[in-house]
């Protein structure tokens, strides 16, 4: 489902399973969930390796763990990311590749539907339509106003702190997205 723009690539993510669990220290657990989002390209991506960034939203379901956890949440990376009313920016995710293969690397946020949040530094490896996700839940990140005479803001995670993160997602673009 992507629709070309002046500069731009949009990818939809067709189906993915996100995984999250305890790190080395944490006692044993776990969970999943499913993924349907959408990854917006700063430029078009092609047939050459080149660096690009991106920004990507999607919507989590049908999460399970084994610690009583939301069902669904929101995931964001890049973008503008709205905390009580007002406007801030998520920095992009920075990659390098082609449609035929690429590595990125980025910082995600994840809104829980009970109101908590997970902050994922992660690092995809993808051949084609199929990438591969490794992360690790950071503590915070502070993230800068869209007003420029706002102030910043220290986001933090209150939900699987310490964890890893795994996933297998697939990518839908159309093929005129390519060349």
């Amino acid at each position: 489902m992507g629709h070309a723009r002046k500069g731009a690539l949009t990818a939809a993510v067709i189906s993915a399973v996100a995984l999250l669990a305890p790190g080395a220290s944490a006692a044993p657990g776990g969970g999943g969930c499913q993924l349907n989002g959408t990854a917006k390209f700063g430029t078009g991506l092609g047939q050459t390796s080149k660096p690009f960034t991106y920004s990507f939203t999607g919507d989590l379901t049908s999460c399970q763990a084994s610690d009583p956890a939301p069902a669904t949440g929101k995931v964001q990376a890049g973008g503008t990311y709205t905390v009580a009313g007002v406007a801030y920016t998520l920095p992009d995710a920075t990659g390098t590749g082609g449609c035929s293969n690429s590595t990125t690397d980025g910082t995600a946020v994840t809104d829980w539907a009970d109101g908590t949040r997970t902050i994922i530094n992660y690092h995809t490896t993808g051949a084609a339509a199929a990438v591969g996700l490794q992360g690790t839940v950071q503590p915070s990140l502070t993230i800068q106003p869209v007003d420029p005479l706002g102030t910043p803001i220290t986001l933090t995670t209150t939900r699987y702190a310490g964890a890893t993160a795994t996933g297998a997602l697939a990518f839908e673009a159309n093929p005129p997205d390519c060349l």
